[in-house]
C-alpha cells in the first residue's frame, strides 16, 4: 500500500474550505494527484511524496552527447569573433542578472525575479540563429532572452525599476520585457499563456507568406498545461512554422520532473502524437543548441512545419527569489554546487574556446569586466531615471485612443463596413 496527500477543494457562496487526509492507495493502482506525483508498478518509488527528501537530479545525456558540434555547419562557418560574441552575450547575461539580484536584494526593485543564471545557452544559441522574420515569445524567465535578442541593458533594467526609460515603459516589469522593433514578444506571466501566442506568430509569418519562424520558449513545468497541447494540435493541423522550445531545467516552480510528469524518454517526445517532429539535446553546449535550432529552423523556413525541441539545463537559483527551499528544501546544495562545477555553459564554452585557441585568460577577463561594468551602469541609468508620470496610468491601454483613430475619439467601432 502507498500512502498519499489528498486535497479536498469546496466552495459554497459562503465560505471555502481546503481540508487535507491520507489515503492508502493498493500497490498497482496507477493514480495522478494534482501533477504532485503517480505510483504504481510502471513509476518509480521518486515519484512519490516525500516532502523531507529532497529529489537528486542528474544531467540526462542527449542521444548525440558523443558528437562534436563544433564541426557542425552551422558552427564550423562560425569565425573567431562571432565565437566570441557568443560567449559575451552569455557573459552579459550572466552579469545582468547577477546584479538585477544585487539591487532587488537592496530593496529597490520589487515583484518577482526569475533568473535565468545557469540556462544562458539556450537563449543565446537559440536569438543567435534568427532571421529579419523569425520571431521569439517566452514565459517570466525572460531576462536571458531579451539581451539575447539585441535589447540594451539599460531599457531591461529600468523596467525593473518600474522607471519610464523601461522597456515597457515602467508597466511590465520583470516578466514583461517587449521590443516588438526586434521581433522579440514578451515576457508573459501565465504559464504556458505564450504557448497560443508564439502560434499565432507562426500563423501570421504563413499567412503573410514569409519565409520564418516563431520560437516559443516554455519551462518543464508549462509542458503540461492544456493549451500547449491545443496550440501543438493547431501547430500540425494548418503545418505553421513554430518551434517550440523546452527549457527544461528538472524542477518546475519547485516540482522535481520525476514527480510532475510522465514520460518515456522526455517531455519533447509528447509531439509524436501530433505527428511533429521533436528532439532532445543538451543545453550545456551553445554549439549543440545552434545545431539542433538550426535543423528546427530550416523545417520552418523550407517547409513550413513545427518542432518541439526540449534542452536539458539547470537553474541555479529558485523560481524565483521567493522561492526559499531551492537549496536544501526540494534539491541538495550539493546538487547545485555539482551543476556549477560540471555544467556552466558558461565555463564549459569558456573551456571549449580556450581548446580551439580563439580565446586567452586575458581576452576572457577584458570581456568579463566589460559585462560587469555594463551591468553596472545599468543600474545606475536605472536609479537615475524618471519614475512614469501620472498620467500615463491612461496610455498604453487602448491602442485606438493612443492613436486618436475616429473608434479612439468617438468611442464607436464599425466592424461590417
Amino acid at each position: 500500500m502507498a500512502e498519499f496527500l489528498s486535497l479536498t477543494h469546496q466552495r459554497t457562496s459562503k465560505k471555502e474550505t481546503c481540508n487535507f487526509r491520507i489515503v492508502k492507495v493498493p500497490d498497482h493502482a496507477k493514480i495522478a494527484c494534482c501533477g504532485f506525483g503517480v505510483s504504481g508498478p510502471e513509476f518509480s518509488d521518486s515519484a512519490r511524496l516525500s516532502p523531507t527528501q529532497p529529489f537528486e537530479m542528474t544531467m540526462p545525456k542527449s542521444a548525440a552527447s558523443s558528437t562534436d558540434f563544433a564541426k557542425a555547419s552551422i558552427n564550423a562557418n562560425l569565425t573567431s569573433e562571432g565565437k566570441l560574441d557568443l560567449l559575451r552575450e552569455m557573459l552579459r547575461i550572466r552579469r545582468f542578472e547577477q546584479t538585477s539580484l544585487k539591487v532587488y536584494q537592496q530593496g529597490k526593485i520589487g515583484g518577482f525575479l526569475h533568473l535565468y543564471i545557469g540556462q544562458e545557452s539556450i537563449a543565446v544559441g537559440a536569438a543567435s540563429l534568427m532571421g529579419d522574420n523569425d520571431h521569439l515569445i517566452t514565459a517570466y524567465r525572460d531576462h536571458g532572452h531579451a539581451l539575447a535578442v539585441g535589447m540594451s541593458m539599460n531599457e531591461c533594467m529600468a523596467e525593473l525599476y518600474g522607471k519610464a526609460t523601461g522597456c515597457s515603459k515602467g508597466k511590465g516589469g520583470s516578466m514583461h520585457f517587449f521590443a516588438p522593433d526586434k521581433n522579440y514578444w514578451g515576457g508573459h506571466g501565465i504559464v504556458g499563456g505564450q504557448t497560443p501566442l508564439g502560434l499565432g506568430l507562426a500563423y501570421g509569418i504563413k499567412y503573410k507568406g514569409l519565409t520564418g519562424a516563431a520560437l516559443c520558449f516554455l519551462g518543464d513545468g508549462a509542458v503540461n498545461q492544456g493549451c500547449f497541447y491545443e496550440s501543438l494540435n493547431m501547430a500540425a493541423l494548418f503545418e505553421l512554422p513554430v518551434i517550440y522550445v523546452i527549457e527544461n531545467n528538472g524542477y518546475s516552480m519547485g516540482t522535481s520532473l520525476d514527480r510532475s510528469s510522465v514520460r518515456d524518454k522526455c517531455l519533447a517526445q509528447r509531439a509524436e502524437a501530433f505527428t511533429i517532429d521533436w528532439a532532445q539535446a543538451s543545453g550545456e553546449d551553445v554549439y549543440e543548441v545552434r545545431e539542433v535550432t538550426q535543423k528546427a529552423i530550416e523545417r520552418a523556413h523550407q517547409e513550413s512545419k513545427p518542432t518541439v525541441l526540449e534542452f536539458n539545463t539547470y537553474r541555479y537559483y529558485g523560481h524565483s527569489v521567493a522561492d526559499a527551499k531551492h537549496k536544501g528544501g526540494y534539491r541538495q546544495e550539493e546538487e547545485i554546487e555539482r551543476f556549477k562545477k560540471d555544467h556552466d555553459p558558461i565555463q564549459c564554452f569558456k573551456n571549449r574556446l580556450l581548446d580551439e585557441r580563439v580565446l586567452t585568460e586575458e581576452q576572457y577577463e577584458a570581456i568579463d569586466a566589460e559585462a560587469k561594468a555594463e551591468a553596472a551602469a545599468s543600474a545606475k541609468f536605472a536609479e537615475d531615471s524618471p519614475q512614469p508620470s501620472e498620467a500615463s496610468i491612461f496610455e498604453d491601454v487602448y491602442f485606438e485612443v493612443d492613436r486618436q483613430t475616429e473608434a479612439g475619439r468617438t468611442g464607436k467601432f464599425f466592424f461590417n463596413d
